[in-house]
């Protein structure tokens, strides 16, 4: 175990922002956001104010607040300005619909809401059905009843004492999807954020504060670390993109801020890879990018194909990873000089694993076992859910439902879930979630679902239908139900490809046999 020597008087706002102002960085760009430069003073300043702001609207410590913005400043000034009031903020997942956003606040207990205008109206939906909101502070546009973040900072002191916090308090909860049930909400510390700073962002990527370091989705564990802490752990610059994940948009943006670290995921590096060949047959000229020192990627599984063709046209080295919520960030890592394509890499020095088979017992090197991980950054419970947590958190070590194989180097490689749960675009999805959903559209009997890899190796949900009665297949009713899901739930889960059959097979207990289905796809 990494010890950090913290003193236990701690408030992680106060390290990863006040630190650097008192070490000479004031000046320093902190942010790069569009054609905005936020510096460690103005950081440190809109923190400040955003801790006033909270505890005027009767935040205290251990109170949650919610927050639901884009990769933005705000969210940063947001999420440190509640960790300093001793408040908990909640990042939240923005490609979620009304009825998660609902539960997540009734299960949160949050008092207090920061969103983005953008997301106000899914918003709207639910404000009547929230047991505990009292505030919502709206970050953008006007023309709305509640409360401007803008016009709040604005009356609020720069100024403010950090809350007399421990290193062991509760510092923010990041929601999980691993459950096919319920999110279950990671609840993190204040020194969680310091321990995984240490071992991954200093331990294996070497960062310092001449690095400039490009990623997107805050609200996961893997886009708060590299966008939000670990920058700010070596006074460095984080680069904030708020756009689609289009490849011809974040090509401008490497051009422009002129990275040194790119924090992505498999789809994007492979979409960045077409998108570069792609110009050159075409004879369209693009600028070199000759910033970038490596490129990360986690979240999914980074094949070796995707590896090579971004290699290729980049002449960058792809540091694979995995991490998970539960975990804060990267476990398993390859490194510098020590690239396996196909592998997620090397235990990160700092977090211990176990390999078990399904009775527990240790499994060899080649063998496929249960991973489990202990380490100084894990989650100490899913708030309010006993059961779960005494299940996957077991005294020092988290069951990460993940199946593995290690090498005698000691290289890992996935080998699937020991559950249904399917890993979408970095994102958790249950299976039984798209099926609820597929069968309530009117024209469908009943449905399952399943993983398929899509041309890059990246899994995507693949849909068994039975139609209703007097019901006919049809290229028109498959696009239909394919947008009926995206209308429903996150759009991410919405299945990729749908095959119409007469039946579902299933167990004499009436369970989907999925294996079956998987093995179907397999095959084709």
């Amino acid at each position: 175990m990494r010890d950090l020597n913290l003193p236990r008087k701690f408030n992680a706002a106060e390290y990863f922002v006040d630190r650097n102002v008192k070490d000479g960085r004031g000046n320093k760009p902190a942010i790069l956001f569009e054609d905005q430069q936020v510096t460690y003073h103005q950081l440190a300043e809109n923190v400040n104010r955003t801790a006033n702001m909270l505890t005027d609207l009767g935040v205290g410590m251990e109170s949650r607040v919610m927050i639901l913005l884009r990769d933005t400043p705000e969210m940063i000034f947001a999420f440190y300005g509640a960790i300093k009031a001793g408040a908990v903020p909640v990042p939240t997942n923005i490609l979620m619909k009304a009825p998660d956003f609902l539960y997540m606040l009734n299960d949160s207990r949050s008092t207090v809401l920061i969103v983005d205008a953008m997301f106000l109206p899914e918003i709207e939906k639910i404000l009547n059905q929230t047991r505990f909101l009292k505030h919502v502070v709206v970050c953008g546009e006007s023309g709305h009843h509640h409360n401007s973040f803008e016009e709040l900072l604005s009356k609020v002191s720069t100024e403010f004492k950090a809350a007399d916090t421990t290193c062991d308090d509760v510092a923010f909860w990041l929601y999980s999807g691993r459950n096919p049930d319920r999110l279950m909400g990671a609840v993190h510390h204040h020194s969680h954020m310091v321990f995984c700073a240490e071992a991954y962002a200093k331990g294996i990527l070497n960062m310092n504060e001449a690095d400039r370091a490009m990623g997107s989705f805050l609200f996961f564990a893997y886009g708060l670390g590299n966008g939000v802490y670990f920058p700010f752990a070596v006074g460095a610059t984080t680069i904030l993109i708020s756009h689609a994940p289009k490849p011809e948009l974040f090509y401008q943006d490497l051009i422009k801020f002129k990275p040194t670290l790119f924090f992505t995921v498999p789809t994007l590096l492979g979409a960045l890879a077409d998108y570069k060949k792609a110009c050159r047959q075409e004879n369209k000229g693009l600028p070199d990018i000759d910033s970038l020192r490596a490129c990360v990627s986690s979240a999914e599984i980074l094949s070796p194909d995707i590896y090579q063709r971004f290699k290729h046209e980049f002449g960058v080295d792809v540091l694979d990873g995995t991490g998970s919520t539960e975990i804060c960030h990267i476990f398993l890592s390859n490194r510098f000089g020590e690239v396996r394509p196909g592998s997620t890499g090397k235990v990160v020095p700092g977090y211990r694993t176990r390999l078990l088979d399904d009775d527990g017992n240790p499994v060899k090197p080649g063998q496929i076992g249960n991973l489990l991980v202990s380490g100084g950054s894990i989650a100490s419970a899913y708030w309010n859910q006993r059961e779960e947590t005494r299940r996957n958190m077991r005294g020092d070590w988290f069951v990460t439902g993940d199946r593995y194989m290690v090498d005698d180097e000691g290289f890992f490689y996935f080998r699937g879930r020991s559950d249904d749960m399917l890993r979408v675009g970095g994102k958790w999805l249950a299976p039984q979630e798209v099926e609820n959903t597929l069968d309530q559209h009117p024209v469908v009997a009943e449905s399952a679902v399943v993983g398929c890899p899509d041309k890059d190796e990246l899994i995507k949900p693949y849909a068994f239908v039975v139609l209703a009665q007097d019901q006919s297949p049809s290229e028109d009713l498959e696009t239909e139900i394919k947008q009926f899901v995206k209308d429903k739930i996150a759009a991410y889960k919405y299945p990729r490809w749908i095959e119409f059959v007469d039946s579902i097979p299933k167990t004499a207990g009436g369970k989907i046999q999925r294996f079956v289905l998987q093995d179907r796809v397999r095959r084709k």
